[in-house]
């Protein structure tokens, strides 16, 4: 009776990005991180939102703009502007937005 031989090896979430996107520079896996950023913004808006026990029609209100378009930022905070990124934290949510640069 044969036995086979296991030959996969696991892969780190950091290789299987450099497979498929490419390395850590290229245009194609800028974009990837830019959009997961982008993504994860919104999760921490709408994590916020429902800490602080809104619906995205009182978030809305707060801050002069519609449901859909809190929907939109908490789905893809990509076309997301600082000055409302701003304004949704600090009037909407009552909290304090941090930003970091590093080079």
């Amino acid at each position: 009776m044969a036995t086979l031989k296991k030959t996969s090896t696991i892969k780190t979430w950091k290789k299987i990005k450099d497979d498929v996107y490419g390395k850590k520079g290229t245009a194609r896996r800028d974009t990837l991180e830019r959009d997961s950023k982008s993504f994860s913004i919104g999760l921490q808006l709408r994590n916020a939102r429902e800490q602080k026990k809104l619906t995205q029609d009182e978030l809305g209100n707060l801050i002069n703009k519609k449901r859909t378009f809190i929907s939109r930022v908490e789905n893809d905070g990509s076309n997301l502007t600082l000055k409302t990124l701003y304004d949704i934290v600090e009037k909407g949510l009552g909290g304090k937005v941090q930003i970091s640069i590093v080079l």
